[in-house]
């Protein structure tokens, strides 16, 4: 288990346009080659955090997915996020892993943010995902999925990084900061929580925020609010593993099941 470094990127999203979003991060992208492990999008990063989900949504072998395939093969890393997927006439708010050599792995948003109608246009995600990748296992939640401390609790310490791809408004910025950090705690790990900013035709409006967030609750990285950016830090494994070690508070953590 290496050093891993990982580059948010805050944006702002084009609404509902899914070539001029892909081609928009291109550019980013071509910038980042041999600097970076793992680049992470917000949650929706195509399309905005849009419930137009029958117009909009794409299989896993379209061109969003497609285009993600050949940028982690060409420019050699991997990209996180999520984007809207049709799965047999569903639509899920998918996340997305995908690694050089054509790792692919998805997560279905698991917690619909019932206060935007996302659950009466979507379906709910049913598993977990944790992802293993150059020593590192990842776990992987969307946005509102971080209000919820069961279903992100780290057990048996199933994970060593959390990352969160959001479309968070600027309205709850603050309580966004709070969970961040306290994730990280909780669970003994480092979070990487990735914000839009800009507005949607919807009036909300988004400030970024984004950050990363060290086991002990310390903020490593933080990016400049309503500015778009990517910034790459280095997370230790082997501050990671000794802090472990040293506070294995963990181990006295309960046991619970969780029932989909």
């Amino acid at each position: 288990m290496n050093d891993l470094r990982i580059t948010p990127i805050q944006t702002d999203i084009i609404w509902e346009n899914k070539e001029a979003n892909l081609n928009k991060q291109q550019i980013t992208l071509q910038k980042l080659k041999g600097t970076t492990d793992i680049v992470i999008f917000p949650e929706m990063f195509t399309t905005g955090f849009s419930m137009n989900s029958r117009n909009l949504a794409e299989t896993e072998n379209g061109e969003t997915i497609s285009r993600l395939k050949y940028w982690a093969n060409t420019y050699e890393f991997a990209l996180v996020g999520s984007f809207i997927c049709n799965q047999n006439d569903k639509f899920y708010n998918r996340g997305f892993f995908i690694a050089p050599g054509n790792q692919i792995t998805f997560y279905d948003k698991r917690h619909l943010f019932r206060v935007g109608k996302e659950n009466l246009s979507f379906s709910e995600g049913q598993q977990q995902t944790i992802i293993s990748y150059k020593g590192w296992n990842i776990c992987l939640s969307i946005c509102y999925d971080l209000r919820f401390p069961v279903w992100l609790r780290n057990n048996n310490i199933r994970y060593d990084l959390l990352i969160i791809p959001a479309c968070w408004p600027h309205s709850r910025i603050s309580v966004w900061d709070i969970l961040l950090q306290a994730r990280a705690i909780e669970n003994q790990a480092y979070v990487c929580g990735v914000n839009r900013i800009g507005y949607d035709p919807t009036g909300i409006y988004y400030s970024g925020h984004s950050a990363v967030i060290d086991p002990k609750g310390k903020i490593i990285l933080s990016t400049p609010e309503e500015r778009e950016t990517h910034i790459t830090t280095t997370l230790s494994a082997e501050k990671l593993i000794a802090f472990r070690q040293k506070f294995p508070v963990l181990q006295d953590a309960d046991s619970f099941t969780i029932h989909i």
